[in-house]
């Protein structure tokens, strides 16, 4: 895949078991049982470990379901189903959970998240990401900002804006108060790719597994060292080596996700930076103390969205929300006042803290 995703994983992955295997595109078995899957999809790479009893290579049907995951929701993708939705001007678009799976499964969570946020997960977002060059369109560093156009491109940003209406069960009725509404779906689809490629695993009866796509993981069972899987958060800055780890997390059953901004960002000309979470309500990249926001939740789709959500919201106002949400722990890496770096997870994200195993 060609395709680069907007907001780019900040999770450091970490496979205990597997720190000394080849890094071959193809399965390989280990003396534990397991095997390990390899590729390229999203813009970024996938990774994952399972147990199969019967050792099968399952990677011609995992990079299947990646590419139909993709014609539906990658922005990169002229002819996807997103694509088209994007560039149709008329007033109703029609989709079929039968035949769209995958667009409207993205969809009706993104609904869900956007209430659930008051608005900082917005995936109608897309004209402004392209504005500020970091969607489809071209990658550039906006050095004279016209904000004249940012107020005339939050006219086409709500999902509020958008009418969705089921028909007959599997027909949604997708209607833009703006025709030049169009969707991203960039911060969820990794986290719901995540999840896919999970429930194919546990529909061959594979119980153990990890799957991870640019940093957002979901695990199941156990690891190759018959205990919880081991992963690792970066340190949050750009220039730290991408093997810093500033905390070691382990989880099963659970999907996880991390957004930050310094990875993904623009230098203007005259030195200042900007990053690529755009704040939905405001037009404009979000500036806060807030660094990093890595998010568990019980499936990696909800903790995909949360993530780039919380880093909207920032430090205090994501805290306030995770803990008034039932089944969403977060840990947050801040800076203070003397630049220095600190952190915060509420208390149920500290049983996924390796010092407290």
């Amino acid at each position: 895949m060609t395709q680069s995703y907007i907001r780019f994983a900040t999770l450091l992955i970490i496979v205990l078991s597997f720190s000394n295997c080849k890094t071959d595109p193809h399965a390989e078995s280990v003396n534990t049982g397991f095997a390990r899957l390899q590729g390229k999809t999203m813009g970024t790479t996938y990774s994952i470990t399972y147990q199969d009893a019967k050792a099968i290579n399952y990677q011609a049907q995992v990079d299947s379901l990646l590419k139909a995951i993709n014609q539906e929701v990658s922005t990169y993708i002229p002819d996807a189903d997103i694509s088209i939705f994007n560039q149709k001007t008329e007033k109703t678009f029609t989709v079929s959970a039968d035949k769209n799976p995958h667009f409207v499964a993205n969809l009706l969570a993104s609904q869900q998240i956007f209430e659930q946020t008051t608005g900082s997960f917005d995936p109608t977002v897309m004209p402004l990401v392209n504005y500020w060059g970091f969607g489809y369109t071209e990658k550039r560093t906006v050095t004279n900002v016209d904000e004249l156009k940012i107020d005339t491109l939050l006219q086409s940003v709500g999902f509020s804006k958008l009418g969705i209406e089921m028909t007959d069960g599997n027909t949604y009725v997708i209607s833009k108060a703006n025709p030049q509404m169009q969707l991203d779906f960039s911060a969820i689809a990794k986290g719901y790719a995540v999840d896919a490629i999970g429930n194919f695993l546990a529909s061959k009866s594979i119980k153990n597994y990890f799957v991870e796509i640019g940093g957002e993981t979901v695990c199941r069972g156990k690891s190759p060292r018959g205990d919880l899987w081991a992963l690792g958060i970066s340190v949050p800055s750009k220039d730290a080596k991408v093997t810093d780890v500033e905390e070691i997390v382990t989880i099963t059953n659970k999907g996880l996700a991390t957004s930050g901004n310094y990875r993904n960002y623009h230098t203007a000309e005259n030195g200042s930076i900007y990053a690529h979470t755009i704040n939905p309500k405001t037009g404009f990249p979000e500036k806060s103390t807030l660094l990093s926001a890595t998010v568990v939740a019980e499936n990696c789709m909800i903790a995909d969205a949360f993530a780039t959500a919380f880093m909207v919201m920032g430090k205090d106002a994501a805290i306030e929300l995770a803990e008034s949400l039932p089944n969403i722990e977060i840990y947050l890496i801040f800076g203070d006042e003397n630049g220095e770096m600190n952190t915060f997870y509420t208390k149920g994200f500290s049983e996924f803290l390796s010092d407290n195993q």
